[in-house]
C-alpha cells in the first residue's frame, strides 16, 4: 500500500469562543473608567511631553496606565477563547493492483491497419508522416500511455510468440517498465503465436502477490497455433483457480497489409484479422474477464481506458488536524502590558493624595 502525505491549512479557529463575550463587559469598563473623574492627582515626569499633549487637549498621558492595563485584560481574555492556528494533513492510501500485460511478438504485428476507403496516396502519405504505423508501435504507444494512468499499481510484462518470455515482473518502478517495452520488437523470437504459455507465464508471477486484484490484460493479433503442454482454456482454468481475471484484446482489423519486397520492389501485401475471437471470449469469461476488439489505434486507445475504468485503485484519504496554541503566548504579552500599566502608574505617573 502506497501513502501520500499532504499539508494543507486548516486556518485560524477559537477552541472556546464563548469567552470572547467577556470583551462587551471588558469594553463597558474600560469606558467608565475613562469617564469616571481622576481622584487624585498625578504628576508626571514628562513635563515637556505632557505639556505638549495637554496644549493640543487630545490626551492625557495619566491615561497611559489604564492604556496598558486594557490591552492586557483585552489580551487575557482572547487567551481565555484558546485561539489556534492548524495545519491539515492529508493522507492518501492507494491500495494498487497486481497487473501482468502480455504483448504478442509474432511477426504479424509488423502488419499496418488502415481504413477501408483509404486509397494509395493517401496510404503512401499516411506512412511518411508518421499516422499510419505497424501493430506494434501503436500497440507500445497506447500501452505506455494506460501504466503512465496507473501509477499505484505493480505491473509486469509478458512477452510471446512461439515461447513466453518474462520480461518485467510486477513493479512499481514503471521507468524500468516502460523501458522494456520501448525495446520489444514484434518477429525477431518467432511468428507462431502461443496463447497458453503467456497466461501461465502471468499466473506464476501473480499467484504470490500480495494485492487483493490481481489482472492479466492479454494483446494479440493471432489464433493460438502452437500445441504445448497445455492449452489457452487450462491456463485459463489456472487463473481462475488464483482469483487472477483477465481481460483479452484482439488487435487487428480486415483491412491491413505488410510489406513485401518483390522483383518489382516493395509491394503492399493484404492481412486479414487472425485472431481466435471465440477463444478470446472464452479465456476472459472463465476468469469474470472480459473481451474486446481494437482494429486500430484509436481502437486500442478506448478499449486500454474501458479497462482502466473497470480495474479501479482503491484510494482512501483520512484527514488529521494539528492545531498549534496561541493562548500560552498570548498570555505572556499580557502580563507585559500589565506590568507596564502598574509601572506607569507608579513611576512615571504617581499619584498625590
Amino acid at each position: 500500500m502506497n501513502e501520500i502525505y499532504h499539508n494543507f491549512t486548516a486556518g485560524f479557529r477559537f477552541e472556546s469562543p464563548w469567552y470572547l463575550l467577556l470583551l462587551i463587559l471588558l469594553s463597558l469598563i474600560i469606558y467608565l473608567s475613562l469617564k469616571r473623574r481622576m481622584p487624585s492627582i498625578r504628576i508626571p515626569w514628562l513635563k515637556p511631553f505632557t505639556d505638549t499633549l495637554q496644549s493640543r487637549r487630545k490626551f492625557t498621558p495619566v491615561y497611559f496606565g489604564l492604556i496598558s492595563y486594557s490591552i492586557g485584560f483585552i489580551l487575557l481574555v482572547i487567551a481565555l477563547a484558546r485561539p489556534q492556528f492548524g495545519i491539515e494533513q492529508l493522507i492518501q492510501r492507494a491500495e494498487g493492483i497486481d497487473m501482468m500485460l502480455l504483448m504478442d511478438l509474432s511477426g504479424s504485428m509488423q502488419a499496418y491497419d488502415i481504413s477501408p476507403d483509404m486509397n494509395s496516396s493517401q496510404i503512401q502519405s499516411g506512412l511518411e508522416n508518421g499516422s499510419i504505423k505497424q501493430r506494434m508501435d501503436y500497440a507500445k504507444d497506447q500501452i505506455s500511455n494506460f501504466i503512465k494512468k496507473r501509477p499505484n499499481d505493480r505491473i509486469g510484462l509478458v512477452v510471446f510468440a512461439p515461447k513466453s518470455y518474462l520480461a518485467a515482473p510486477p513493479t512499481l518502478d514503471h521507468t524500468f517498465l516502460l523501458s522494456h517495452i520501448d525495446n520489444v520488437t514484434s518477429g525477431i523470437v518467432g511468428d507462431s503465436t502461443n496463447i497458453a504459455a503467456p497466461i501461465a507465464t502471468a499466473v506464476n508471477s501473480l499467484k504470490d502477490a500480495p494485492s487483493k486484484r490481481r489482472v492479466i490484460v492479454l494483446f494479440t493479433d493471432g489464433s493460438n497455433n502452437v500445441n504445448d503442454r497445455i492449452s489457452p482454456l487450462q491456463a485459463a482454468k489456472l487463473a481462475k483457480t488464483f482469483n487472477i481475471v483477465i481481460y483479452t484484446v484482439g488487435i487487428g482489423s480486415n483491412t491491413a497489409f505488410v510489406f513485401q519486397n518483390s522483383p518489382f520492389g516493395a509491394q503492399f501485401l493484404p492481412v486479414y484479422g487472425q485472431f481466435d475471437e471465440k477463444l478470446l471470449t472464452e479465456i476472459a469469461a472463465m476468469t469474470g474477464g472480459k473481451y474486446f476488439r481494437a482494429n486500430d489505434a484509436e481502437g486500442l486507445k478506448t478499449v486500454l481506458n474501458e479497462i482502466n475504468k473497470l480495474e479501479k485503485t482503491t484510494i482512501t484519504s483520512p484527514r488529521f488536524v494539528d492545531y498549534s496554541e496561541y493562548g500560552p503566548k498570548l498570555v505572556i504579552l499580557a502580563l507585559i502590558f500589565l506590568i507596564l500599566g502598574v509601572i506607569l502608574e507608579s513611576v512615571f505617573f504617581p499619584r498625590i493624595p
